[in-house]
């Protein structure tokens, strides 16, 4: 207990063995949350703040921008920037949301970790762009004029970030949909804001909305982690005491329901493209809180529905042929109100109302007919798995823990109900073992029964880019107009000063007010991971002695290296083919609910890497290690059953399945030419290392401007000459898919490897060395011989993509591979 708080509420939460105390700060009025995880050394910390505008001018997200562009206590220009340089944080972000804005970060370093405290907390509380129009425009938008054709144009880091948000087909249906959803609340604007509407927001503007909102009063604190509570108290108290309580306005209200409704937008595409449309149908599906297990069993519907390629939602969708691959993601709980959503992208116009129509169709259906019974316990086991799991991988865990209260915590609910399941999935399960129609119930109700529908389509327009941008110059041009010289060389003199502060050094006093570890505050002792190097059958085996729980995760790995180049390109369908065509013993839906009744899930993926050098030489690039994986886990009763799965995979999946095929390859094609609108950084960063070696070439291939080319030759490949794929992808197996090729890993108590050894062993004793792989040249040596004709030539290029920004990348290699560097 400290006396500046008080607890509002003390709670033991089994489902992850720890301590949870939520206080009220007396003085502020800021709610707190601080967890003791005593055997958790990454700490987490995060202060979120409701911030629900009023228009699209994007206070929310210009405000996160610029409250990050220095401080009272730390006036430079970026704080975080030079923070990092000595900061062993393994999380740190903000994040604006259509109602809030949150700021969290992470450390195992506890010095660390309250530097970071520090800097985030005198950002907010008092921002330095409170007092300095410039960070206003840097951040948010202001006017520029060129020395030579005397043009006014507009710039603004969120002005042009936000401008290629509105350039992605998927990003304009998406905000179109939800403000047509939701308009009578604050959904009904866009948080990030609109590029027509940014240019309308005014300092005053600005900075009354940060007084507003970002008050100790308006704000949940959050805590986690092993370091001392008491201190995390005292530290959070000195920045809250300059604080008084006082009411703000800042609840989320309930969209009230509404009767069916259509929306349309267009978004550009390339003349030179088929045009093809965008919909989805969109529900509200609550006009009140919902109970925890009906939160619990709408996540199990929404996986009924889409969670895997075999859903039924999902599996009518994808095999309609209407379009090319599915858009919406269902279920979106994260706000007050849950959603869900779901369409087609790559329509054709004449199919337009049969997509709309076959999602009512078969959500109807199912509210009647309901769902396979072994449906059911798959979605259900998964759903319990991953509860019980609670695996984030590198995301840390008390920031996972964070977001999970805040759905609940924001709204002014119980923030730990957010957590819980354990009340809430037994009963559950109590009504399923009834015979109770649970998700009959849930669908008619939420979906087929609920008016408050929108069917939302995006229509493509091939002009569309052109006269935003002819109607973008002619308003410059009419402000141009409009403005005297004196306001001209105003803002020419106004955009010299803030370039020229944007170059100039921040000062040595305003530097060293910036904290930073010493070499002391640094843990001596390495953290290493058990690792054991041992095999079986003369298959390397690797294993790690981990407190898992009672499961145990197996990577099996198969290198790759002795396929042809020419493959290289049909690598991500033959993966997916693996885990997604169905098997010899199992048509693709038995195989999928297999996995999800029996396994915490079962991927396949590559691992492609550089060999670690024991010299202190750079990487050689061209000596990859290049590794097919399927990863599964599961618990120990079920380990048989998931290493019987993984080789059904691997050596009986239906390569020949032709229909899965091309399903996978149009969503493919499709994802990859969005992605080069919305992300043209990634790809020219890519296409840049493809000059320079092996795996930078094997990059561009798989993920790179090649590869979006090269899925429109391949989808038509299996749509007109099948065959010739077919023998591929075989061709593919059975070089990689052998004894030889094989590595395991396994990671669990001691006690699970070993007293599986009989399963492992009789999983290696069926794979067999089918092909000798000492004939076959690797790709590397081929790589060594064709080299010269590979790599990309080392010349400038651009691309042509419907977009109002441009992605522009420069590079070249630092050190040469082989190089050896000083330590």
């Amino acid at each position: 207990e400290h006396e500046s708080y008080k607890v509002l509420q003390s709670s033991f939460i089994q489902e992850y063995n720890i301590q949870a105390i939520l206080y009220s700060h007396i003085k502020s009025g800021a709610e707190v949350i601080s967890i003791i995880a005593p055997e958790d050394d990454n700490k987490v910390f995060g202060i979120s703040f409701r911030t629900p505008p009023d228009d699209s001018t994007g206070i929310p997200h210009i405000l996160e921008h610029s409250v990050l562009c220095g401080s009272r206590k730390y006036p430079v220009k970026e704080p975080f920037v030079d923070l990092l340089k000595g900061s062993l944080q393994n999380f740190l972000n903000a994040m604006t949301y259509p109602d809030r804005t949150c700021y969290p970060v992470a450390s195992t370093n506890t010095k660390d970790f309250y530097n970071l405290v520090n800097v985030y907390l005198d950002a907010v509380l008092h921002p330095r762009a409170m007092n300095d129009p410039l960070v206003l425009q840097q951040e948010g938008w202001h006017y520029e004029v060129d020395e030579e054709t005397k043009q006014l144009s507009i710039k603004g880091v969120v002005y042009n970030e936000m401008k290629g948000v509105y350039s992605s087909p998927d990003s304009i249906l998406g905000r179109a949909t939800q403000q047509a959803l939701f308009p009578d609340n604050t959904y009904g604007v866009d948080s990030g804001g609109d590029p027509d509407d940014i240019p309308t927001l005014t300092y005053d503007k600005f900075r009354e909305f940060h007084s507003n909102y970002y008050h100790p009063s308006n704000s949940r604190v959050f805590f986690y982690g092993n370091d001392d509570p008491k201190k995390r108290l005292e530290l959070l108290d000195e920045y809250l005491n300059d604080f008084t309580r006082k009411e703000i306005n800042s609840k989320i209200q309930f969209q009230p329901k509404l009767e069916p409704r259509q929306v349309s937008v267009k978004f550009p595409i390339d003349p030179t493209t088929e045009p093809k449309h965008m919909i989805s149908v969109n529900w509200v599906m609550n006009h009140e809180p919902l109970s925890m297990k009906e939160q619990l069993a709408i996540g199990v519907l929404d996986s009924l529905l889409l969670g895997t390629s075999t859903s039924e939602l999902r599996k009518e969708l994808t095999q309609s042929n209407l379009g090319e691959k599915l858009i919406g993601g269902g279920l979106s709980d994260e706000l007050i109100q849950a959603t869900f959503s779901i369409g087609l992208k790559g329509v054709k116009s004449e199919n337009v109302k049969k997509v709309e129509e076959l999602i009512i169709k078969v959500l109807t259906d199912l509210s009647i007919k309901g769902f396979e019974q072994d449906a059911i316990d798959a979605a259900l086991n998964t759903l319990e798995f991953r509860l019980r799991e609670f695996n984030t991988g590198g995301f840390p865990k008390g920031l996972s823990l964070m977001f999970g209260m805040m759905p609940n915590w924001i709204y002014d609910k119980d923030p730990f109900d957010g957590i819980r399941f354990e009340e809430a999935l037994a009963e559950l399960k109590a009504e399923l073992k009834a015979g109770v129609p649970v998700f009959q119930t849930l669908l008619k109700k939420y979906l087929v029964d609920n008016t408050h529908r929108l069917v939302a389509e995006a229509i493509p327009d091939p002009q569309l880019e052109s006269l935003k941008e002819q109607e973008e110059k002619d308003k410059l041009d009419a402000i141009r107009e409009s403005l005297t010289s004196q306001q001209i060389q105003e803002i020419i003199d106004s955009s010299e000063v803030l370039k020229e502060i944007q170059l100039r050094e921040d000062s040595p006093e305003a530097k060293a007010s910036i904290p930073h570890l010493s070499l002391q505050d640094i843990e001596k002792e390495i953290k290493e991971t058990p690792i054991v190097v041992s095999s079986i059958d003369d298959v390397p085996l690797i294993t790690h002695d981990l407190s898992s729980n009672g499961i145990l995760y197996a990577d099996i790995g198969f290198d790759f290296s002795t396929i042809s180049i020419e493959d290289i390109p049909y690598i991500p369908l033959f993966i997916r083919m693996l885990s997604d065509s169905g098997s010899k013993n199992y048509d693709e839906v038995t195989l999928s609910r297999k996995v999800g009744s029996n396994t915490g899930g079962i991927y396949t993926s590559l691992h492609v890497d550089s060999i670690r050098t024991d010299d202190n030489t750079i990487n050689k690039e061209d000596n990859p290690l290049l590794y097919l994986l399927i990863r599964g886990k599961s618990t120990v009763d079920k380990i048989p059953v998931l290493f019987d799965l993984m080789h059904e995979m691997l050596v009986n999946s239906n390569l020949d399945n032709q229909r899965r095929a091309i399903e996978i390859l149009r969503e493919s094609k499709a994802r990859k030419q969005s992605s080069v609108i919305t992300s043209g950084h990634s790809f020219g960063t890519t296409r840049l290392g493809a000059r320079f070696s092996f795996l930078g070439y094997f990059n561009e291939l798989l993920t790179g401007i090649t590869s979006v080319r090269e899925s429109v030759k391949i989808l038509d490949e299996a749509e007109t000459n099948w065959s010739s794929i077919q023998e591929r992808l075989e061709r593919i197996r059975k070089s990689v898919v052998q004894k030889k090729n094989l590595i395991i890993n396994l990671t669990g108590n001691d006690s699970i490897v070993k007293s599986n050894e009989s399963t492992i062993k009789k999983f290696i004793s069926l794979f067999t060395n089918h092909i000798d792989n000492n004939s076959i040249s690797k790709i590397q040596e081929i790589w060594k011989k064709e080299k010269t004709n590979l790599l990309l030539p080392n010349k400038n290029e651009g691309f042509v993509v419907p977009s109002q920004v441009n992605y522009v990348v420069q590079g070249g290699q630092l050190v040469p591979p082989g190089e050896k560097i000083n330590t």
